[in-house]
């Protein structure tokens, strides 16, 4: 969205690519954005995408689809590797038939992920980095990240990857655990519930505002060479300092009495100290990130406050 949003102000004819036509993104994408024009496709269905390039005749693909929520991806590694991985190889290929002889008309966007890094073998992780992944949805991320380097190579095609690190906002899914956490940090402060039930909250990222990452997304296609970028923040906070300032912010002090851990959603395969060095996207994009940690907290846990507050009529 925060993309969609990015290029509009730009002055870009935006058209967006939503799987189903009952796909409760497309209201979020009319109500966010409302000038992006919706084009139906599958990132499964090549000739869905050969359509719907010829129907928005586009200068720059950005292909941000997948199955992200990593805990998912171990109940259906099938479908992760087909979406994550299988899609990106299926709209490359869509593309350079669509370019034909003109094989860099179409500039293309693969958002990499820091999942791909895994067991993490260099602190801080750059563009070099060895990938390992501890999921399905690394090892998906894995083969999309070299496809696009591949037909980069193999074809002329200005295809970039951003290795993005995590990128939140308060349009994150309440799956992923900041969300979570911020919605039910509003909740326990309006009254609204008790507590809030968590995996390992020891755990380590590198956490940035995803309306920072969008602008580096469109800076590596403005490059007149391809290229890949780790795109991060270059610090690492645990789940417990983001509950930390979560609920301080609204007054509670104690969370602990909040907060329980379960252990049904620790990661099979947990990942290492996840910490990225953006120092290529700052030189070569003029790339860094606006938001601080604290203030990507406090900005979530503003918009939840005002979300349930208009839920309970308060």
């Amino acid at each position: 969205m925060y993309l969609s949003r990015l290029l509009l102000s730009k002055g870009y004819e935006v058209y967006g690519l939503v799987r189903g036509q009952n796909n409760p993104k497309r209201e979020i994408i009319e109500q966010w954005a409302p000038e992006v024009k919706i084009l139906t496709g599958d990132l499964l269905d090549q000739s869905s995408l050969l359509r719907a390039l010829n129907a928005s005749q586009p200068d720059e693909v950005y292909n941000l689809g997948a199955i992200s929520f990593v805990a998912y991806s171990w109940e259906n590694a099938q479908l992760t590797s087909q979406v994550t991985g299988l899609g990106v190889l299926n709209i490359l290929e869509a593309i350079r038939l669509y370019a034909g002889d003109d094989i860099q008309k179409v500039r293309f966007y693969q958002a990499s992920s820091s999942e791909m890094f895994g067991r993490v073998q260099e602190v801080p992780q750059k563009e070099t980095t060895l990938l390992w992944p501890r999921s399905p949805y690394g090892v998906a991320k894995v083969f999309g990240h070299y496809m696009t380097i591949n037909y980069r190579e193999s074809y002329g095609m200005h295809a970039s990857s951003g290795v993005l690190f995590n990128h939140e906002s308060p349009l994150r899914g309440p799956e992923f655990v900041t969300r979570k956490i911020s919605i039910a940090v509003a909740r326990i402060a309006l009254g609204l519930q008790e507590q809030l039930t968590l995996g390992n909250i020891d755990a380590k990222r590198d956490w940035g505002f995803a309306g920072d990452y969008v602008e580096a997304m469109w800076r590596m296609l403005q490059q007149e060479t391809a290229d890949d970028y780790v795109i991060s923040t270059g610090e690492t906070h645990e789940v417990r300092e983001y509950l930390d300032i979560a609920f301080n912010h609204v007054g509670i002090s104690d969370w602990e009495k909040h907060v329980f851990q379960d252990p049904q959603f620790f990661r099979p395969a947990e990942v290492d100290l996840l910490i990225g060095d953006s120092a290529k996207a700052t030189d070569t994009l003029g790339w860094k990130p606006t938001l601080s940690f604290e203030g990507l907290v406090k900005k979530m846990v503003d918009s939840d406050l005002e979300i349930e507050k208009a839920k309970a009529g308060k």
